[in-house]
């Protein structure tokens, strides 16, 4: 029977301290040592050197910062469960995506606001799953999730791609017609829409239904930091690594032009892998070890808040500045939104992942990376 004074957030363990929380996060993995990219990284950075030093270091530095992110959302998962766990991991991930996102907008940057969106949800549905279901599934026949949860998120990801395959079809069906004025209009209405569908949502999944969400409790683990701790390194390294990102954002064009590549594949592709990198290796992370309702909640709950909170919050945002950010994107890159939610949709279908499933997702990824490394 639960206890009327229990705390709300799980049993508090007195014997950690911040210090003692400090040591066991610094010494949780060897990756750590690589810490001592991140001044060398940001130092580099702020002396002009050359894009690709400052590209391979700020990547380096990112991969020690991921698995921090990792480290604290596991604890915090702990005490408050997988739920509220991956919630607040895409939450800080997708933080610096807003942020990034409005700033490209106060710039008119807004075709590159569109590309990195687009490739967020692309990277963290097909790469980040696929990596899940591929590592996950190496040691295991198969893994399980809830298959409820798993559908109602990617029925909410239809959703998504509803709200922009309209404007598109908007704008095919009238083409004589000047409805730049009139998509804007329509963009803003979906995106109030959308904004109170992501609330209704988090009710469902923090209220009503969070049973479907949680992972099994293992007795046997326990939490080694303090609640406080963790959500203080959260916090923290969110901020450093949208340093770095933002550094990376800086020294990807200079580096892109000594190889040739096409901005709509460094949109779609590069930036947004360096930028949800701490995600990236967060939910690789909880499939190696079987906790695969935390893994599918990162990678899909971090879709989910792109395409519902901030792509809406971006074109809210822009009508506030007087930027013309609208839900109406390239026909070739609807079709492939569209196309990934669909084979996703299919594959945890049945609740239930293997490692081929994890090579399809990969292999669906690559093909889009081709077909977008040779669009004119």
């Amino acid at each position: 029977m639960s206890n009327e004074n229990e705390p709300l957030l799980g049993r508090q363990h007195e014997t950690n301290t911040l210090w003692s929380s400090f040591k066991v996060t610094m010494t949780s993995s060897y990756i750590n040592y690589f810490l001592i990219f991140v001044p060398i990284a940001i130092v580099y950075s702020m002396l002009d050197a050359s894009p690709t030093v400052v590209f391979t270091l700020n990547f380096i530095a990112i991969i020690p910062l991921a698995k921090l992110l990792g480290f604290a959302t596991e604890e915090i998962a702990l005490r408050s469960g997988s739920t509220i766990g991956a919630l607040l991991n895409a939450t800080f991930g997708n933080a610096v995506e807003l942020i990034l996102g409005i700033i490209a907008l106060k710039e008119g940057l807004i075709r590159v606001v569109q590309a990195s969106v687009l490739g967020s949800i692309l990277s963290n549905l097909l790469l980040v799953l696929g990596f899940c279901f591929f590592f996950g599934g190496i040691t295991r026949t198969e893994q399980k999730f809830n298959v409820t949860a798993a559908q109602t998120s990617c029925s909410l990801l239809a959703l998504t791609t509803l709200s922009l395959l309209i404007p598109a079809a908007f704008i095919a069906s009238t083409p004589n017609e000047d409805t730049a004025e009139t998509i804007l209009e329509l963009s803003r209405g979906v995106s109030i829409v959308l904004l109170i569908v992501y609330l209704l949502s988090l009710f469902f999944q923090l209220k009503t239904h969070n049973f479907l969400y949680e992972d099994e409790v293992d007795e046997t683990e326990t939490p080694s930091t303090t609640l406080l701790f963790s959500t203080l390194t959260l916090l923290v390294v969110a901020i450093i690594v949208s340093i770095h990102a933002e550094y990376l954002v800086g020294a990807i064009e200079g580096v892109v032009q000594k190889w040739g590549i096409n901005e709509t594949f460094v949109g779609l592709i590069l930036l947004p892998i360096v930028g949800n990198a701490a995600e990236h290796v967060s939910a690789v992370t909880f499939a190696l070890k079987d906790k695969m309702n935390l893994c599918i909640g990162i990678a899909v709950s971090s879709s989910l808040q792109i395409g519902l909170l901030v792509t809406p919050v971006l074109v809210l945002t822009g009508w506030a500045i007087q930027q013309p950010m609208s839900l109406f994107f390239e026909d070739f890159e609807t079709v492939i939104l569209f196309a990934s939610v669909l084979i996703v949709n299919y594959l945890i279908g049945d609740g239930r992942s293997n490692w081929l499933e994890g090579v399809l997702l990969l292999s669906s990824y690559v093909i889009i990376a081709m077909a977008l490394y040779l669009y004119p």
